[in-house]
């Protein structure tokens, strides 16, 4: 299924997510690094009167941040449409749009609006630094239940703030705050693929997303 860019725009609501694929070298290379079938994902921000906006991670700074008004790296606010636009245009990407079923109500926008507020301008990590963090979210964390013993259910400690965020990392961090991920895990236990259908993302409370709906971009 492909609807226009103009009818994702008009469906899509706070907590849809967009994941999108590439075909360049460094699109390959996060594939490969997380093991995903896509390389990029971000989530939708749908409030009052406001347009549609883009919450994700990413290297560039072509479009000004909707939280700061600035143009900066790492992790960003943009205008949803133009932002799938430049990774359509000037990334090469496909893009691929999963609504959020129940749709988020004022509670959940509300957390939406704090995480964007302690989130945003947090810097995107080194390709190196992504590899790095994306083999130890697959490593068990463990904590000492008495002498000798451990306990690989829950972790030692708390996670620290994050320094820097990759786009799978902002997406996660955002649905634990709505309520929709069990907390616990570590950001870096999420790719892009957790966020595609082929993985089985287990939201809590009744929520799902729904299968990806393919989104057909005008050219430049």
């Amino acid at each position: 299924m492909s609807i226009s860019l103009d009818e994702a725009v008009e469906l899509t609501r706070t907590g849809d997510v967009w994941v999108f694929r590439g075909r360049s070298a460094p699109d390959r290379a996060i594939q490969l690094t997380t093991n995903s079938p896509v390389n990029h994902v971000g989530m939708a921000v749908v409030l009052d009167d406001m347009p549609p906006l883009l919450w994700h991670a990413e290297l560039g700074r072509s479009l000004p941040d909707m939280w700061t008004g600035a143009h900066q790296r790492g992790v960003q606010l943009h205008d949803l449409r133009d932002a799938v636009c430049v990774w359509a245009n000037r990334y090469g990407q496909r893009a691929w749009l999963r609504q959020l079923e129940p749709s988020a109500d004022p509670d959940r926008e509300q957390a939406v609006l704090r995480t964007i507020a302690r989130l945003d301008g947090t810097p995107f990590p080194s390709t190196a630094q992504l590899a790095w963090r994306w083999a130890r979210g697959r490593v068990p964390r463990v904590r000492l239940t008495r002498p000798g013993r451990r306990d690989a259910s829950r972790a030692s400690v708390p996670d620290r703030a994050l320094e820097s965020a990759y786009c799978a990392e902002v997406v996660a961090v955002t649905y634990e705050a709505m309520g929709l991920l069990p907390s616990g895990r570590r950001p870096n236990w999420y790719d892009p693929g957790r966020f595609w259908s082929g993985d089985d993302l287990d939201l809590t409370g009744g929520a799902r997303l729904g299968t990806e709906i393919e989104v057909s971009i005008p050219p430049r």
